[in-house]
């Protein structure tokens, strides 16, 4: 039996997709069912997946974040990017031979992609230099941003309310429905979950590395692998320690 996970942050769209690989596909078993980046890369080193349906823009770790981690926590997961993407992009997908599903999905064009998987399924794990190479180029045709990225927040500690620099903040945490800001000088409240933080931070400088943790990576003084795979963050201004989750640790390898 072939397994997946489905990771789409629209909730509608992502029901839609689940229905149409439910009429197309009945023998796939849904392993997980994923709203965001984080929660999708911590599915796929739980579960090994035969298959990733990946939307690629999602809050936080986009799909091709995702992607990028595969090779390294489950090799023989096949990627299928659900996207919305213009010709440029679509271009890129067949010159690399990785599967794609064009928003609004069409029943044939799913139909012809469970066809191919179950074909490539016997043939092994999927070229990763390829993945990397189209993760790469997709990267740097995405569209800009359609507002700059916040430079400060405001956050309360007790009765105070306090008007906080993003480069003053070492981390951020989740806090139930609210985020906890931790600075060098103490830790504050912000009424915003961290779900919604992740659309309007800068992904170059904040870089989640737990489905409930995003740290700037300008107060990191060093990251250390444990011998279960699991990252230590040392920061600079603060003296606890951070836990980077094992599948998070693939997007630090180049740091």
């Amino acid at each position: 039996m072939f397994e997946a996970i489905v990771a789409e942050d629209e909730t509608l769209l992502r029901k839609a997709l689940l229905e149409q690989l439910g009429k197309a596909w009945p023998e796939l078993r849904i392993v997980a069912e994923c709203e965001d980046g984080a929660s999708a890369l911590e599915a796929i080193a739980e579960h090994r997946p035969d298959v990733a349906f990946l939307d690629i823009r999602m809050p936080g770790l986009t799909g091709l974040d995702v992607a990028a981690a595969i090779p390294e926590i489950s090799p023989a997961t096949q990627v299928v990017f659900v996207t919305a993407y213009d010709q440029y992009a679509i271009d890129a997908f067949e010159r690399g031979a990785i599967d794609y599903l064009l928003k609004p999905i069409a029943a044939d064009r799913l139909a012809a992609t469970v066809q191919r998987l179950q074909a490539r399924a016997a043939a092994g794990p999927a070229d990763s230099a390829t993945l990397a190479a189209l993760v790469r180029q997709l990267g740097s045709s995405l569209s800009p941003r359609a507002q700059p990225p916040l430079n400060w927040v405001t956050a309360s500690a007790g009765r105070e309310t306090r008007l906080i620099l993003l480069d003053d903040v070492a981390y951020f945490r989740a806090d139930n429905k609210y985020t906890t800001v931790m600075t060098g000088d103490g830790e504050a409240l912000l009424r915003t979950p961290i779900r919604e933080l992740l659309e309007v931070l800068d992904p170059a400088v904040f870089k989640q590395i737990h489905r409930s943790t995003i740290v700037n990576i300008k107060a990191i003084a060093s990251i250390v692998r444990d011998d279960t795979g699991k990252g230590v963050v040392r920061l600079r201004q603060r003296p606890e320690t951070l836990t980077v989750s094992q599948p998070f640790m693939a997007l630090f390898r180049n740091m």
